[in-house]
């Protein structure tokens, strides 16, 4: 089921933004435009890029009837190598295929009384399609899906180790826009679900003794060269004249996953990277902007109420770990990278409520905020004079907290340190 829930947000987030887009321009009948050479987007290209992400494992049994562990969370860095070929089959919507290979590090991690153990997602690789609506000339929004695979590698310092891998399907959205004749950067977010996997195949064991199935949200910064795309074929509509100065507001759909920290030093030193937990979330923000020429500064404040979860079933029940509502008060700066894009960073002060619960007849177990901070990035480009739509992935890292007093245990016998890795495809309205 949250596979299905994870698809469909994605991608009615995606296609809601371009449909969003779609009626501004219809509603901004008379806007001031700009004159743009425009770009061919039909053709081969081949790119890089790099990219952060998490992943949650869901462990479960069918010798445990109702039992599973959603779940185990890793979260790291990859690099990746992209080919594909894209067909502009009108003015403003195109087609393509891509083909991506990745090496990264995301991973999974346990340190206990002298054990030291990772689960490591190593190499990959995509295959898919993905349908582009052109926002501007130079600037295209797309929804992509396709097959995914990947190799994992389990490593200890016990004298065994071994890999095994997973195949399954992924889905996504994009920002891709133009800088010179033949040079794109695009802003991607992927997620990926994979079929249940026995790890201990390795060992002989049966099907069923311990299943996994894996997700993973990952988002990706990348420049695509596009052979030929000087040549003919540019798109024949203009973009919108667009000044970044102005109070806006604004409201955005999202997907990520978390990952604590848990560390519990009585208990042989235990450190375990982590705890993990997925969902989707929605955000509402207000802001302000300043065009300096070629670049933009601004602040924004944002309030956001969360799905991600951690969640571990028992027959007749289940405890939540839930991430629920959170504020951040964030500065940005960007960088025009054509006439109405802007490729920017921010970072700033972040803010979380988690709640610890568990079904009916328990209810709420503990629950507790704590303060951090987010780093992130993105592209956000016009589509009339006040409307504008983009794509933007953050980071955040909250502070250690300590619940030994809830167990009666000396400080610091049991802390958690969250992290997260979230993607947002939002819309804002600037007031001129």
């Amino acid at each position: 089921m949250i596979s299905k829930r994870f698809a469909k947000s994605v991608l009615l987030g995606a296609v809601s933004v371009l449909a969003f887009g779609s009626v501004s321009h219809a509603a901004d009948a008379v806007v001031p435009v700009v004159e743009t050479s425009g770009f061919n987007w039909s053709g081969i290209y081949v790119g890089f890029g790099v990219g952060a992400g998490a992943n949650v494992h869901e462990l479960s049994s069918d010798f445990l009837p109702g039992f599973s562990l959603n779940g185990i969370g890793g979260e790291g860095v990859y690099g990746e190598l992209t080919i594909g070929y894209d067909y502009m089959v009108s003015p403003r919507f195109l087609i393509g295929g891509l083909l991506d290979a990745h090496v990264g590090n995301i991973e999974t991690t346990l340190d206990v009384a002298g054990l030291d153990a990772s689960v490591r997602e190593t190499y990959g690789f995509d295959a898919g399609l993905r349908v582009g609506y052109l926002f501007t000339p130079n600037t295209l929004g797309y929804v992509l899906g396709g097959y995914s695979w990947q190799k994992y590698k389990l490593d200890t310092n016990a004298g065994f180790d071994f890999d095994w891998d997973q195949s399954g399907y992924f889905v996504g959205a994009g920002v891709e826009t133009a800088i010179n004749s033949n040079w794109t950067i695009k802003s991607e977010y992927r997620y990926t679900r994979f079929g249940t996997q026995n790890i201990l195949s390795e060992f002989d064991i049966p099907d069923g003794v311990l299943d996994t199935d894996t997700s993973r949200h990952t988002f990706q910064v990348a420049a695509n060269y596009r052979f030929g795309a000087q040549n003919g074929g540019v798109a024949s509509f203009e973009a919108p004249a667009y000044n970044w100065t102005g109070f806006y507001v604004g409201g955005a759909a999202g997907a990520g996953a978390s990952v604590h920290q848990i560390e519990v030093p009585p208990l042989g030193g235990l450190e375990f990277n982590g705890l993990g937990g997925e969902g989707v979330f929605g955000e509402l923000n207000v802001g302000y902007d300043h065009d300096f020429g070629s670049w933009v500064a601004g602040v924004m404040v944002d309030a956001r109420y969360s799905g991600m979860t951690s969640e571990l079933k028992l027959p007749g029940g289940s405890i939540n770990l839930d991430t629920d509502y959170g504020f951040d008060v964030l500065g940005r700066v960007g960088m025009k990278v054509n006439e109405s894009t802007l490729a920017y960073v921010l970072g700033g002060y972040s803010w979380q409520h988690f709640d610890l619960n568990a079904s009916s007849p328990i209810g709420d177990i503990l629950d507790w905020d704590s303060s951090g901070f987010s780093v992130g990035g993105g592209l956000e480009t016009a589509m009339s004079s006040n409307v504008t739509v983009g794509l933007e992935y953050r980071y955040s890292q909250f502070s250690k907290k300590d619940f030994s007093s809830d167990i009666g245990a000396p400080d610091d016998s049991l802390t958690s340190t969250p992290s997260f890795h979230t993607v947002r495809i939002g819309a804002k309205y600037k007031f001129n």
